[in-house]
């Protein structure tokens, strides 16, 4: 079996992605086969294996981005399904489908999930100029999630007119456009200087978890050199 629907994919419009206002963007449904979706959701890693992410500090005033983090890695003992799905990942025919809708040759993929808990949010923000952009999935249903709780990725609209090297607030936007995050939804974006994007904070109950596995898109893997320069400032490494 397959994890990716790979004729849903390459039915998008790389052009019509590619001209999206304020920035490059497409919220697309069932990126994922039907069967693919569930046999992952089922086997999602334990939050036990996560890395616990708060408080860390953050660039140019923004809040921190409070989180459970996991980075694949090879050596990273996974369920057979998510095994499979990294290997769809890393293959010739979903590097195909990212070349063709970013336009570009050259791509390096790292790979993490997120799982998010009451209270936490991701404060406006803009990549880092080495990412090309991220395709993120979304795990959570209406048997686990209810959409009062909050969790949507927001597509941030500020008309040009805030330095990507600041802290602007949520309702400092002129538009804030949600994203679809509930079931086999999935969000592609490219990263442009102001591609602003955060999820407000969350409101889920005690226990409960937003839950996304993220696709960065980069022009090239981390160096050494990069990692030591990300640990004397501060941020986390990852290899991948």
């Amino acid at each position: 079996m397959t994890y990716l629907d790979f004729d849903r994919l390459e039915s998008l419009d790389d052009a019509a992605f590619r001209a999206a206002k304020p920035y490059p963007w497409i919220n697309p449904a069932k990126a994922l086969t039907d069967d693919g979706y569930e046999r992952l959701r089922r086997t999602l890693p334990h939050s036990d294996r996560f890395e616990q992410l708060f408080g860390v500090k953050r660039s140019y005033g923004q809040q921190s981005h409070d989180r459970h983090a996991l980075d694949w890695r090879p050596s990273l003992d996974l369920e057979q399904p998510w095994r499979d799905f990294v290997a769809e990942l890393h293959g010739p025919r979903y590097q195909a489908f990212l070349r063709r809708m970013f336009g570009r040759g050259r791509l390096a993929l790292s790979l993490h999930w997120h799982y998010t808990p009451r209270g936490c949010s991701v404060s406006p923000h803009c990549d880092a100029r080495r990412k090309l952009g991220s395709h993120i999935f979304y795990f959570n249903t209406v048997e686990d999630w209810d959409t009062s709780w909050g969790g949507e990725t927001l597509i941030l609209d500020d008309n040009g007119r805030f330095d990507a090297k600041s802290a602007p607030r949520f309702d400092d936007f002129d538009r804030a456009m949600p994203a679809h995050s509930i079931g086999n939804h999935s969000l592609l974006f490219a990263r442009r200087e102001r591609s602003w994007h955060g999820v407000r904070e969350i409101q889920c109950p005690e226990g409960s978890f937003r839950k996304v596995f993220i696709v960065a898109i980069n022009d090239r893997l981390l160096t050494s050199a990069d990692r030591t320069w990300r640990r004397l400032r501060g941020k986390r490494v990852s290899a991948y």
